[in-house]
């Protein structure tokens, strides 16, 4: 399997992941996004006339969107990263696969225009990122309380994984995440996952800091 990657990219970041974390190999093919726009070169277009990465090939097949690179790579090792032990936990994963969009185009978008000069409208992408992850806050507390540390059960699933990296990386894009203890939580038990491998600007500094505790009263008032 080539992957065209590009180091920086979250999208590419939870393909490598995901092949980390269940030991799939991946030859990987660097595309210079930015400055270079390499991804807009003819023959990159001839892969993906969309000009967006990553892209996996595999033989024949040619992928072009990361959550389907996900379900590609996790179908290889077995039910388990699919969510498929019931049908409410393969709803859950879906469910949480379509938030991960939401992700993208809201704290993905406010780090592309901070750290690429990206076009958009910094306010409103945060404040819609930041509804994101109150709603984030708000699942992983409650999965807490039922016993469960990952967003579709007691075990990761690529729904975990295509969420992390726009989380992880949402202080480029000026969301703090110390509001959010029930995410630094999650965070963590990515993080301890065997496997796990880094990416540029996804820092330990919260492992740093003492184990988050029980959400102030204040914060909870404001995320009600």
């Amino acid at each position: 399997m080539i992957l065209y990657d590009y180091i920086l990219s979250p999208s590419c970041y939870r393909v490598r992941l995901l092949a980390a974390l269940i030991g799939r190999r991946l030859e990987l093919r660097a595309v210079d996004l930015h400055p270079g726009q390499e991804h807009l070169s003819e023959p990159m277009l001839a892969l993906n006339p969309a000009g967006s990465i990553p892209v996996l090939t595999d033989g024949g097949l040619v992928l072009t969107e990361s959550t389907a690179i996900l379900i590609y790579l996790a179908a290889h090792d077995g039910p388990a990263w699919l969510g498929e032990d019931t049908p409410a936990m393969r709803a859950r994963v879906a469910q949480w696969l379509a938030f991960a969009q939401r992700l993208t185009d809201s704290a993905g978008a406010a780090r592309a225009h901070d750290m690429l000069l990206a076009p958009g409208d910094i306010d409103a992408l945060r404040k819609q990122a930041t509804q994101a992850l109150r709603e984030l806050e708000a699942a992983l507390s409650a999965a807490r309380r039922r016993g469960e540390s990952f967003l579709a059960g007691k075990r990761p699933t690529i729904a975990d994984i295509a969420c992390f990296p726009h989380v992880a990386l949402a202080p480029d894009g000026g969301l703090p995440l110390d509001p959010y203890p029930a995410i630094r939580l999650w965070m963590r038990a990515i993080r301890a996952l065997d496997g796990f491998i880094e990416m540029p600007g996804i820092h330990r500094l919260h492992e740093l800091k003492p184990e988050p505790g029980p959400m102030p009263e204040v914060i909870r008032k404001e995320q009600a």
